[in-house]
């Protein structure tokens, strides 16, 4: 697990000294750093995330875990407690955190596989319905 804290350190800090751009395998993707409160710790959690800006100012974030079988820590802990906090670009605000279902979730869903192809193979080998989840302004 501590190669991955240490994977989002890297992303976080590059985000944060950019105004919310970063390189590598995340140049040119929209990114968000959400923070969430953990499910059982109660502490503050930070990931970055690749999100979807609606005309609305709606941001939408993929729980893929990189097409993993299994939802990601971060989107359990926004169940528990969907107040979250996002930072876009150089703003960062609240928000309440809702998941995404049916229709309209295929829809986004295709939107990002169409946008960024790594999506449409998550959503092969993850075998499962990968959330989509609505960031609103609180």
């Amino acid at each position: 697990m501590s190669d991955m804290n240490d994977f989002n350190s890297q992303i976080i800090a590059e985000f944060r000294s950019n105004a919310g751009v970063v390189g590598g395998n995340f140049a040119g993707m929209p990114l968000v750093l959400l923070t969430t409160t953990g499910a059982k710790s109660g502490l503050p959690r930070i990931n970055p995330l690749a999100c979807q800006l609606a005309e609305d100012g709606t941001i939408y974030v993929f729980a893929s875990k990189a097409g993993a079988t299994t939802d990601p820590d971060w989107y359990r802990n926004l169940v528990a407690n969907p107040a979250v906090h996002v930072e876009h670009g150089t703003e960062s605000f609240d928000a309440v955190a809702e998941s995404v279902t049916g229709a309209a979730r295929d829809e986004i869903y295709a939107r990002q596989a169409a946008g960024f192809p790594t999506f449409a193979e998550y959503e092969k080998t993850a075998n499962r319905v990968i959330p989509v989840v609505a960031l609103r302004r609180a």
